[in-house]
C-alpha cells in the first residue's frame, strides 16, 4: 500500500541524552538512522520529507524541511509549524527518526482509523499517547503557533486539549525509541533478530 498522505520523518532533536545526533547513528546496513527510516518509510507513503534543523548535516539526498525558526530552540512545535507552513497540506503522518520498529501494520492502520472529524489520530500503548506516530491535521496549526508563543513545547499538553482520535497497540517494543545509548545498543541487538 502506498499513501498519498505525506509523511515528515521527524530528525531535529537535540540528541542530548545520546550525546551524539541519533539521527547519524549508524542502523542496519544503513550509514544513518535517518537513512534506514527514510528507505522504509518510501515504501509506504508517496512523499516522505525530512524535518530538521538544518539539512546540511545530512550527507543524502531527500526532501528537507528546515526550521523556519531562527531560535536555536530544539523544540517539536518548531518542527510542526515549519511543516505546515511548508505542505500546506490538510494532514501528514508524523514520526520520529528515533522509532525505527514501528512497523507498517502501524502505519496502516493509523491512515485507516484517521478521518477528518478529527484533529490527529495518534497511537497509544499501555504506557501511554505516542505522540510522534500519528497523522496531524491542519486544524492543529492555530494552536502549535499559540503553544510557541507561550514557549510551551509539550506535544502532551496539545494533544490533551485537541479533538484527538486514539488507535490501542499492544505491542511496547514496536515504539522503542532510541533516547540513550542502552536503547541503541538494544535496537541493534533487536535488528539482529
Amino acid at each position: 500500500m502506498i499513501t498519498h498522505l505525506p509523511c515528515v520523518l521527524f530528525a531535529g532533536g537535540k540528541s542530548s541524552r545520546m550525546g551524539e545526533d541519533k539521527a547519524l547513528l549508524p542502523f542496519g546496513n544503513f550509514d544513518t538512522l535517518a537513512e534506514y527510516q527514510l528507505s522504509r518509510l518510501n515504501k509506504i507513503f508517496k512523499t516522505v520529507y525530512v524535518s530538521c534543523k538544518e539539512k546540511s548535516k545530512f550527507k543524502f539526498e531527500a526532501r528537507f524541511i528546515e526550521d523556519i525558526s531562527t531560535t536555536s530552540a530544539y523544540a517539536p512545535t518548531i518542527g510542526f509549524i515549519s511543516v505546515f507552513k511548508t505542505l500546506q497540506c490538510e494532514e501528514f503522518f508524523a514520526i520520529s527518526v528515533d522509532t525505527p520498529f514501528i512497523s507498517d501494520d502501524i502505519i496502516k492502520a493509523l491512515i485507516l482509523k484517521n478521518s477528518c472529524n478529527v484533529e490527529a489520530t495518534i497511537a497509544k500503548t499501555s504506557s501511554g499517547m505516542q505522540p510522534m506516530c500519528g497523522i496531524y491535521h491542519n486544524s492543529l496549526k492555530d494552536k502549535f503557533e499559540k503553544m510557541l508563543l507561550e514557549g510551551n513545547h509539550k506535544l502532551g499538553f496539545l494533544l490533551k486539549n485537541s479533538n484527538i482520535e486514539y488507535l490501542n497497540f499492544d505491542d511496547e517494543e514496536a515504539f522503542l525509541n532510541l533516547n540513550h545509548p542502552h536503547e541503541y545498543q538494544k535496537a541493534l541487538e533487536l535488528l539482529k533478530i
